[in-house]
């Protein structure tokens, strides 16, 4: 028998199935005090939260027996997974059961912008003024809708836009062309295509370093005058000083919000605006989602308490004695190395090939894994761990295939990822750990250097040649930004140089711009880990 514990409220549906299930010994602990709670689950097989309960460490100490913890729905901020992962506890979440409920909101403000309709319900039934010249809308048919991100949800909002007659544009570097084309859609090449020619844009991407306040004042500006922009997705994605500032110029004709930067926010700057039109955080709050989560949540635990599976598992159990202590921070710089690579092509990776030496070898699938992790990080909205990482890189079109590496090296252990993309282009880093933990890149594409893969890169290639490192220098001295460690490699048959700079700052677009522009500069990139 397996006691599980309810934190938190969730649906009926979700509790009957508990209740019902002759393994299960339920205890509904919904109205206990926060601070109370712990001290009552020493003996909890497993407990179901939602976000009200804060799951930290010394929460943790109390709960003896815990195997699983189940999050009814997406965000595990609220859990602290690297202490679960210690104490062997499998930390499981729902992402999918709102994708529905997030498709029908994202519509829901959309047409809301094109048709004013919640200031004309307020104005006939609060002021009794019945105004129909005043709320003369516009239709979504004929429309031209942009869509960033073309994921579980993007993907959904596509099809429905495409039954009201919208002509769709997708911006999604990482997926498959034929992903857009086989629904009808229209796949373009760069953000500023879709910028440019959209009446409408809506963004469904991950928040990462790339896309954070992706759409600022310059991206605004190669917008349509009169544009209707909506974010259903992660605050922080629209810059939200750049969306008051193109109200209030008019550029943006309506705004439909449903996630801020900082929540909850029940005062704004853009709720001055009658054309804007904010909710929330309601997405994922429909009866049919929270149905869906309650009960994929409670079936989910009761597979993990009897070891049928992890489907939607967060956190891996790392024992002691299954990797060493050099693996382990392969594990970490294979991860690392994934992410490199997906911020650096910025486009749809379809193959990468682990290549390993040494002892780690012996591991070579684990770091397969952790360096596919890496990679879809930044590519897809799901949320990916180390249990559904292989199946969104099948469904994706992402081969991963680890091999030994055969070639002559100098490290006692090594690990090479070639990742293949475009046509037939390819890209391959080279890492090793130097003992103890000091985990770098030390080549790059025919490139030998040495660097640690954490903060703020730019890689920056150009023709090897007097006076460019220092013109570099120089454009980040004016800018006032930091160089906190610089590595250099050379190629003296193609003459040429590829530089890591690591930088206290963030570099913005406008000074990778600068410095492209210097004479012999070729590329130009900015990572971040």
């Amino acid at each position: 028998m397996f006691k599980v514990v309810v934190c938190d409220t969730i649906s009926e549906k979700g509790i009957e199935i508990l209740k019902n299930h002759k393994d299960v010994d339920l205890s509904i602990k919904t109205d206990v005090r926060k601070d109370e709670l712990p001290k009552q689950l020493a003996d909890a097989d497993a407990i179901i939260t939602r976000s009200a309960t804060t799951i930290d460490k010394e929460f943790l100490s109390f709960c003896k027996n815990l195997k699983v913890i189940g999050r009814a729905g997406v965000g595990v901020d609220n859990i602290d997974l690297d202490e679960a992962s210690k104490k062997g506890i499998v930390v499981i979440n729902m992402p999918t059961g709102n994708t529905l409920a997030a498709t029908e909101h994202t519509m829901t403000h959309m047409l809301s912008c094109l048709r004013f309709l919640p200031n004309a319900n307020n104005e006939l039934k609060r002021k009794h003024i019945w105004d129909r010249k005043k709320w003369m809308g516009i239709e979504l048919y004929g429309k031209t809708l942009g869509i960033i991100g073309m994921g579980r949800i993007g993907s959904r909002v596509a099809v429905r836009s495409m039954s009201f007659g919208a002509n769709v544009l997708v911006y999604d570097p990482y997926i498959k062309k034929e992903k857009a084309a086989n629904i009808g859609a229209k796949i373009v090449d760069t953000l500023d295509e879709l910028l440019k020619n959209s009446d409408i844009i809506t963004i469904h991407t991950p928040k990462t370093e790339e896309t954070y306040n992706m759409i600022n004042a310059q991206e605004i500006e190669k917008m349509k005058d009169g544009v209707i922009l909506i974010n259903c997705a992660r605050g922080g994605l629209y810059n939200e000083k750049a969306l008051y500032d193109g109200l209030k110029s008019g550029k943006i004709r309506a705004l439909g919000i449903d996630v801020f930067e900082n929540e909850p926010q029940p005062n704004h700057p853009l709720f001055e605006f009658d054309n804007v039109f904010v909710t929330p955080h309601l997405g994922a709050n429909t009866f049919e989602s929270q149905i869906r989560v309650a009960e994929g949540i409670a079936n989910s635990v009761i597979d993990a308490l009897k070891g049928r599976g992890y489907e939607n598992a967060v956190n891996i159990k790392m024992e002691e004695e299954e990797v060493s202590e050099i693996g382990k921070q392969f594990l970490g710089l294979a991860e690392r190395m994934g992410s490199f690579l997906s911020q650096y092509i910025k486009s749809f990776i379809r193959k990468i090939t682990i290549y390993t030496h040494g002892e780690i070898e012996n591991y070579s699938n684990s770091l397969s894994l952790f360096a596919s992790v890496g990679v879809l990080k930044n590519m897809v909205d799901d949320h990916i761990n180390y249990v559904n990482a292989p199946y969104i890189a099948k469904e994706r079109g992402l081969e991963i295939i680890p091999k030994i590496y055969k070639e002559k090296t100098e490290f006692k252990n090594y690990i090479l990822i070639k990742a293949e993309y475009d046509d037939n282009a390819a890209l391959e880093i080279g890492g090793t750990v130097f003992e103890p933990n000091k985990a770098r890149i030390v080549y790059m594409n025919g490139f030998d250097m040495e660097i640690e893969l954490t903060g703020n890169i730019i890689v920056f290639r150009n023709y090897d040649q007097p006076g460019i490192i220092g013109s570099v220098g120089a454009v980040l001295g004016k800018h006032k930004i930091n160089i906190a460690d610089f590595r250099l490699g050379r190629k003296e048959k193609s003459k040429e140089a590829l530089s890591f700079i690591k930088t206290d700052e963030e570099v913005n677009d406008t000074i990778l711009e600068e410095i492209l522009n210097i004479d012999g500069a070729i590329s130009i990139t900015r990572v971040k880990l």
